[in-house]
């Protein structure tokens, strides 16, 4: 006799999930380096543990960053509303209460739009373009990767804000 089938459909990142995931990870790598701050300011820390700290939080940044821009377009909210999404992860915390107000709002339902509709933007070659790269998962996730290492070095080798 055989196992039943499993009725349990297995977990996609949809664009309201993706998003959330990178808005916490980016609230929590906060909370690592206001502690951190708060650490070396009293007691003292390894100069490296706080290096540490920064690039972690600063690689979730360009990671959430990335994410808000793919699901801004994946979503088409408005180019302010994708702007503001992004400058949440400037303010600790902000990406949170943005995605509750986005997820209420109904702007990250929905999946991803792999295939054109009768919509007069599909026919753009920016929608297109992403349409393509939504279709190669393992690409599109490579060639992000691949642009936030190379971001994220270079602003480490840019040194920290305000120099040292």
């Amino acid at each position: 006799m055989s196992a039943p089938a499993s009725t349990v459909t297995p977990r996609r990142f949809t664009p309201k999930r993706l998003y959330l995931v990178l808005a916490i990870a980016e609230a929590c790598t906060w909370t690592l380096l206001i502690a951190a701050l708060i650490t070396r300011a009293t007691v003292g820390i390894e100069p490296a543990v706080l290096t540490v700290i920064g690039g972690l939080h600063g690689f979730v940044f360009l990671s959430y960053g990335a994410t808000a821009i793919l699901v801004a377009i994946n979503q088409r909210w408005h180019p302010l509303v994708a702007l503001l999404a992004v400058v949440t992860a400037i303010v600790p915390y902000a990406t949170i209460p943005f995605d509750i107000v986005q997820s209420r709002r109904g702007a990250l339902n929905g999946d991803w739009r792999l295939t054109a509709t009768d919509d007069p933007r599909d026919k753009h070659w920016f929608d297109r373009f992403v349409r393509w790269l939504l279709n190669r998962p393992i690409l599109f996730v490579l060639i992000l990767v691949l642009a936030i290492v190379l971001i994220f070095t270079a602003l480490v080798l840019a040194g920290p804000p305000g120099g040292r």
